[in-house]
C-alpha cells in the first residue's frame, strides 16, 4: 500500500543553489494538472471562495462521487443526500484523495483522477475519479503537539491576535466526562482570570494562548493535562472527577485585555482597557496630556488629573515630570488609549510616605493609576529637522546629559547623549561647513555616553562607544583611555595596555593615563604571580609523581636482582647434589 508520505518525492522539493521556484498560475476553470510525481491529477469544474484551504488532520465535509474510467459508479454521497464528513490524511476514504482536498477552498468543486496504486484498494489495478464539492471544514490543532490536547474549531475568531500569558481574559466553557456527566460549567457572563495564573485545570492555558478573540472550540483533553492519576474529589460546590478522566470541553474566548510589561521585569504592568487610535505612541520626549485616578491596590483614590473639575495633566515624558512608572508606562501610549497601569514601589514612591490630594501613600505602596491618553505631541525625529536644527537639537540634549551627569543619573544621561548624537549622524546630509560641528558634537557624545556606560559598570557599551570615537579619530585620548579603563575591568589586560601606550605616544605627560598605567601593570603582576604559582604547584605535583615512580622502579629492580640470586643459589645447590658420590662418599 503507498503511504500517503510517499506520494510526494523529495527530489520535487530539491532545487539548484540560486534557482527561484516560481509558483504556479492560479488553475482555470476546465483545465486538467498533475498535482504530484505520483500521477494524481486535477480538474477544476468549480471555483471556489477564499483563500485558505484545509490541513492534514482537519475534518472535512464533502460530496463525492466516486467511478471508474469508463463511467462506472461504485460509490456517491449525492445519491444518498447526505455528505461525508472524515478526517485528512487517515487515507479514509482513498489514499490519495487527501492530498486533492487540501488544494481546495471552500465551496469549489473537482474531478481528482488517481492511479490504482492511490485509489480505493491497493489490491486494484484500476484508476478511478472521484467529483468532489468541499462543502466545509473543522481546523483540528493538536494543541501540546503530542495528541494530549486536541483542539476543534467550531468557530473562527473576529481578530488574529492571541492572548499571552500576562493577559486577563474572559471565557465561557462547558467540561463533561466521555459519558456526557458535566462535571464543571462557568456561571451566566463567563468567568475572568490572568492566564499565567491558571485555571481549572493544567492545559487550559495553552488552549487559551492559541485562541483568538471570539473563537470557539471543541477540546479533548487527556488525563495528563487535565487532572492526572488522582483526579478530583468534590469539595466547594465542585464536582468530583474520576483518576484518569478524560475531558470534553467546549470552551469560548469571549474577550480579553492585553497587558504589557513595560519595564521588562514585571514591575511597571499597564493593562489596556479601551485600544487607542492609530498606529504611533507618545515617545521619550513627547508633551502628553492625560487624565487618570490614581489607587492604592485596596481601592483608596489618592489623586485626580482630568476626572471631574481638575484640569488633566500635561507634562513630557523622560523628563522625571511624574513618577517613572507612569512615565514610562505613558510613553508607550496611543492617542484615546485606556489603561490600567499597576507600579511596583521602586517605580513609584518608594520607600517614602507621601501625601496627595485625596490621602497618604503609605511607603513601600503598590499603586495603580487608571489612565486615559487624550493627546500627545511627538518630539519631532531627525529627519523632520533642518541641519541647523539638528545641530542645535543635538547640542541641547547633550546640555541636558550633562546636567543628569553631575546629577548621577548616568542611565536617564546616557539615553541623551544617544539622542543627541543620533540628531548628528553620519547620514545627516551636512554641508561642508557643518559637517565639523557635527563630527565634533557626535563624538562629543559618544565619549560622554561612554563615561555613563562605565558608570553603570556596563563594560562592553563603553567599549563599542569608544571604538566608534576611534574609528574616526584614532588618536583620540580620552577614547583610548576610557576603552582601556573598560577593558581592565573586563579582565583584558594586554588589549588596555595597547590602547594606553598609544594614549600615552600622543599625550606622554598625562597623568591619568599614567596613573592607569601602573594600575594595569601591578593587576599584570599579581595575574604573573598567581600564575606562576598556579604552574609551580603542578610541576611539583608532577616532580612528587616522578620521584615516586623511580622509587618503585628501584624496588621493583632490587627485588629482581634478589629474585636472580636465589634462582642462582638453588641452580648451584642441584649441580652440587649431582656431583656427590652415593653414601655421602668422599671423592
Amino acid at each position: 500500500m503507498v503511504l500517503l508520505s510517499d506520494i510526494y518525492d523529495a527530489d520535487e522539493l530539491d532545487e539548484e543553489p540560486g534557482e527561484v521556484i516560481e509558483s504556479a498560475p492560479p488553475q482555470k476553470v476546465g483545465e486538467e494538472r498533475h498535482i504530484s510525481n505520483s500521477g494524481l491529477k486535477k480538474k477544476l469544474l468549480k471555483r471556489g471562495h477564499g483563500l485558505e484551504t484545509p490541513d492534514f488532520n482537519d475534518e472535512v465535509t464533502v460530496h463525492y462521487v466516486g467511478t471508474l474510467l469508463d463511467g462506472t459508479k461504485f460509490y456517491s454521497t449525492r445519491d444518498r443526500d447526505h455528505p461525508l464528513t472524515f478526517t485528512l490524511g487517515q487515507a479514509q476514504v482513498a489514499t490519495g484523495l487527501d492530498y486533492g482536498i487540501i488544494t481546495m477552498k471552500k465551496g469549489e468543486v473537482s474531478l481528482f483522477t488517481l492511479p490504482a496504486e492511490l485509489g480505493v484498494s491497493s489490491n486494484s489495478d484500476s484508476v478511478t475519479q472521484f467529483e468532489v464539492e468541499l462543502i466545509s471544514w473543522i481546523k483540528v490543532i493538536d494543541v501540546c503537539k503530542d495528541g494530549g490536547v486536541v483542539k476543534k474549531i467550531l468557530e473562527k475568531g473576529t481578530r488574529n491576535e492571541r492572548p499571552g500569558d500576562l493577559d486577563e481574559v474572559l471565557v465561557n466553557y462547558h467540561v463533561a466526562l466521555v459519558d456526557g456527566n458535566v462535571v464543571a460549567e462557568t456561571p451566566e457572563g463567563g468567568v475572568q482570570f490572568h492566564v499565567k495564573d491558571g485555571h481549572l485545570f493544567p492545559g487550559l492555558p495553552k488552549v487559551i494562548m492559541s485562541m483568538t478573540r471570539g473563537e470557539k472550540a471543541e477540546l479533548l483533553v487527556q488525563p495528563r493535562y487535565a487532572f492526572g492519576e488522582k483526579g478530583r474529589e468534590a469539595s466547594g460546590g465542585l464536582q468530583s472527577i474520576p483518576p484518569n478522566s478524560v475531558l470534553h470541553v467546549n470552551i469560548e474566548l469571549v474577550s480579553f485585555k492585553p497587558v504589557i510589561n513595560v519595564t521588562g521585569n514585571s514591575m511597571v504592568l499597564k493593562k489596556i482597557l479601551k485600544e487607542g487610535e492609530g498606529a504611533f505612541t507618545a515617545n521619550e520626549g513627547a508633551k502628553v496630556t492625560v487624565r487618570y485616578t490614581a489607587m492604592l491596590e485596596d481601592g483608596t483614590v489618592f489623586e485626580k488629573r482630568g476626572i471631574g473639575e481638575t484640569p488633566p495633566l500635561e507634562f513630557i515624558t523622560d523628563e522625571e515630570q511624574v513618577i517613572a512608572g507612569l512615565d514610562r508606562a505613558v510613553a508607550t501610549m496611543k492617542k484615546g488609549e485606556r489603561a490600567i497601569i499597576s507600579i511596583h514601589p521602586d517605580y513609584a514612591f518608594r520607600n517614602v510616605e507621601v501625601r496627595r490630594d485625596f490621602a497618604i501613600v503609605p511607603p513601600g505602596s503598590n499603586v495603580v493609576y487608571d489612565t486615559e491618553m487624550m493627546d500627545f505631541i511627538k518630539e519631532k525625529a531627525p529627519w523632520e529637522l533642518s541641519s541647523n536644527e539638528k545641530i542645535e537639537e543635538a547640542g541641547k540634549k547633550k546640555e541636558e546629559g550633562n546636567f543628569l551627569f553631575k546629577g548621577g543619573k548616568y542611565q536617564r544621561a546616557g539615553r541623551k547623549y544617544e539622542k543627541a548624537a543620533d540628531y548628528v549622524s553620519e547620514d545627516g546630509s551636512f554641508a561642508d561647513d557643518k559637517e565639523k560641528l557635527a563630527k565634533a558634537l557626535r563624538v562629543s557624545c559618544w565619549l560622554n555616553a561612554a563615561a555613563c556606560s562605565l558608570k553603570l559598570n556596563d563594560f562592553p557599551g563603553a567599549i563599542k562607544l569608544c571604538s566608534q570615537v576611534l574609528d574616526v579619530e584614532f588618536h583620540n585620548v580620552k577614547a583610548l583611555y576610557r576603552r582601556a579603563q573598560a577593558y581592565i575591568e573586563t579582565g583584558d589586560l594586554l588589549s588596555a595596555d595597547v590602547d594606553i601606550k598609544k594614549a600615552l605616544e600622543v599625550d606622554p605627560q598625562n597623568r591619568e593615563v599614567k596613573v592607569l598605567q601602573r594600575k594595569c601593570k601591578q593587576l599584570q603582576a599579581e595575574n604573573d604571580k598567581k600564575y606562576a604559582k598556579l604552574y609551580g604547584n603542578m610541576f611539583a605535583h608532577e616532580r612528587k609523581d616522578s620521584s615516586m615512580v623511580t622509587k618503585r622502579l628501584k624496588v621493583e629492580k632490587e627485588e629482581d636482582e634478589r629474585k636472580k640470586e636465589e634462582v642462582m643459589r638453588m641452580e648451584m645447590e642441584k649441580v652440587a647434589d649431582s656431583a656427590a658420590p652415593p653414601d655421602g662418599g668422599l671423592f
